[in-house]
């Protein structure tokens, strides 16, 4: 296919593909699926070899939260049953992500629910980075507490932490969709606030939220031109008790062409597996191995995730390999372009296109309904989250 056939040179290259070939990609059939995996998987290769990058997530602080974005079981107004206490003392946050550590994670993701921090938040949160850099060497820390403040990406950076998470989840289009208490130009501001205090950039997407396929190419490439290290594709998980319960618009072939199109226009970051990929992809997540080079090992903050022995198998049996502490995840340009420089410094100073439709069916929610397990362990007892 000609298609595939410019996708695989222009991300060889490292070229951006045009938003019409974004689209085309999202279009193409099923009958084309496996083409469409096997090009992207080359680009894939390209940049990071068969390794497979595992990260661990921590929720420093569940529910609770005043944000009312639509898709989260956290939310203001949320019936979702989950699990709801306020902040881990560091030592419990740390003994939560030795057990990531422990099974391969090489980066440990610390997430609180809320707008954004205060300023004695960033000082509890500082405790806990050390306390883990103390007792993990090599780990990778990666703070995700929603938007920031002046001054509080350099007061983390400072503190150890290597990288800062904030999603810009859809189009600034349809932003105003899914949740009325920020927007979008936030969202950018904060992951230029992390970028500028040398801070590794992680911002990514929910796909599966009712957005059309030009939503999902224009939130792309607005990521792109924020240019993260790393971009998490979170497919959602319809929780019961939120406004999106009954949005199941996702196959695992859909699914698939989604995480090729983000592998196109982002052949060298990294591209991580991350919410929903066992509800929606299920028996085809090894194929999405060969697109993106990072997953989420375990839980996520409010739903169970498959066991991290069967993320294990699942890398092992498709042929790839976990990546050490010992390897660099990005490509020696970008670590020279971007990355690199971007941490000396911190250690120094402190278009429009015509929407292509899915022929996809929405499959019933009758049948996916039990595919969402909610994350009740720990429930009314000290085990940290993820235990």
């Amino acid at each position: 296919m000609d298609l595939l056939n410019t996708l695989v040179d222009k991300g060889l290259r490292r070229e951006l593909p045009t938003r019409e070939e974004a689209l085309a990609v999202l279009a193409t059939s099923d009958d084309e699926l496996l083409d469409v995996v096997a090009a992207a998987g080359k680009v894939r290769r390209q940049w990071f070899g068969r390794r497979v990058k595992l990260n661990y997530l921590v929720n420093l602080k569940s529910g609770l939260c005043p944000e009312d974005c639509s898709y989260c079981s956290q939310r203001l107004g949320s019936k979702a049953e989950i699990l709801k206490y306020t902040w881990l003392k560091p030592d419990d946050a740390s003994k939560a992500a030795a057990a990531g550590v422990a099974g391969g994670a090489k980066r440990v993701c610390l997430v609180a629910s809320g707008r954004g921090p205060t300023d004695k938040d960033v000082d509890r949160v500082s405790e806990t980075i050390s306390a883990i850099k103390e007792q993990n060497e090599g780990v990778e820390v990666c703070a995700c507490l929603g938007l920031l403040s002046d001054g509080q990406a350099g007061r983390l950076r400072a503190a150890g932490a290597d990288a800062y998470n904030h999603n810009l989840n859809t189009s600034e289009a349809t932003y105003g969709d899914i949740c009325t208490t920020h927007d979008f130009s936030d969202r950018v501001s904060t992951v230029q606030q992390a970028q500028a205090a040398g801070m590794s950039a992680c911002s990514g997407l929910i796909a599966g939220m009712g957005e059309s396929d030009a939503d999902l190419v224009d939130v792309v490439f607005a990521l792109r031109e924020l240019d993260p290290d790393s971009v998490p594709v979170n497919f959602l998980i319809p929780f019961e008790g939120t406004p999106l319960a009954k949005e199941w618009n996702l196959t695992p072939q859909r699914a698939l062409r989604i995480l090729a199109m983000v592998r196109f226009v982002c052949p060298d970051i990294e591209v991580r597996l991350a919410g929903g990929r066992e509800v929606h992809l299920r028996s085809l997540q090894p194929l999405a191995l060969h697109l993106v080079n990072s997953i989420f090992l375990g839980d996520y903050l409010t739903s169970e995730g498959q066991a991290g022995k069967d993320d294990l198998a699942m890398i092992a049996d498709a042929g790839f390999e976990v990546e050490g502490t010992d390897t660099t995840t990005l490509p020696e340009h970008r670590r020279q372009d971007c990355g690199a420089a971007a941490a000396d410094e911190a250690d120094d100073a402190d278009g429009d296109s015509e929407e292509i439709a899915a022929t996809v069916p929405a499959p019933s929610d009758d049948t996916r309904r039990d595919l969402v397990s909610v994350r009740r362990r720990g429930a009314g007892t000290d085990l940290p989250p993820n235990a």
